[in-house]
């Protein structure tokens, strides 16, 4: 059972990964960033989800360096944007990143979206960037299993994570069963469908049942599938909600109502049909 914020899973290649981190899309470079994720690791959080298209690393690593917590003790995740995979230039966007940020490494980097004719290239310059030991795991974000296969077999190293859109509405589980079986961690980015779970009624009845927040009973679900899970959130009361999901445990019958709500329905974008 999962029953901490310092709780972490155990990549494909030995490396410790919490199981709740804090996410930061949307959220505005500057002072806000800085406020949020300084709020997030006051209250234990110790993963920090970003990437180049978020615009906001330099408030991520400014938050990081301000919050007095050892670098080592945080683990810090951004991730190649689309027109850099298309320009071919892998290597100095992760160099970029590594300015903005203002760190010698980052734990965890990711292929933002699979852009078609780029991503198995791409691939083989995040290798290279892991090889160079500057990033602690390698990853794919959006990936589909057609997308896994396509670089699995010319690759040295499996990707240690996909960051994937996942919610009940969408749990996918042909990706997660062929990522299980590939020792490939999956994450969820929107897990709380950008708020819309919220007022879902089968989730609203377990909130009250487990006098909880529909938001904590989702979150919940997520690391009973074993699906690392980064909510994002400005607000501090929300940002100390979202963690506090430890101290309790949904039943077999309430994870499987949960599943039920399954559609194959998308808050975001395609990652088989996107123009970006």
């Amino acid at each position: 059972m999962i029953n901490s914020i310092t709780d972490c899973t155990l990549l494909n290649n030995g490396l410790k990964m919490p199981w709740l981190g804090f996410g930061v899309f949307q959220i505005e470079d500057g002072p806000q960033v800085v406020h949020a994720v300084k709020a997030a690791l006051e209250i234990g959080y110790r993963s920090i989800d970003t990437a180049t298209v978020y615009k906001n690393e330099r408030g991520v690593g400014k938050a990081i360096r301000e919050s007095g917590i050892p670098r080592e003790d945080i683990f810090l995740t951004t991730k190649v944007w689309n027109d850099d995979q298309r320009g071919k230039r892998i290597l100095a966007a992760f160099e970029e990143s590594l300015k903005r940020l203002d760190t010698e490494y980052v734990d965890l980097y990711l292929i933002h979206w699979p852009v078609k004719g780029c991503y198995q290239e791409t691939w083989h310059e995040m290798e290279k960037i892991y090889h160079s030991g500057r990033v602690k795991a390698i990853g794919v974000s959006n990936f589909q299993v057609h997308h896994l296969e396509d670089i699995l077999p010319d690759s040295q190293i499996v990707p240690a994570v996909n960051q994937i859109e996942f919610h009940p509405f969408l749990i996918q589980p042909g990706l997660l069963k062929f990522c299980q079986e590939h020792k490939i961690q999956v994450e969820a980015w929107s897990p709380l469908m950008q708020g819309q779970i919220i007022t879902e009624q089968s989730v609203e009845k377990l909130a009250t049942k487990y006098d909880k927040t529909p938001a904590q009973i989702t979150l919940r679900w997520d690391l009973q599938h074993e699906v690392v899970t980064i909510p994002k959130s400005n607000h501090p009361n929300r940002i100390a909600a979202n963690a506090q999901i430890f101290d309790f445990e949904l039943s077999q019958e309430d994870m499987n109502a949960l599943d039920a709500l399954d559609q194959g329905k998308r808050v975001g974008p395609d990652p088989n049909n996107f123009n970006f």
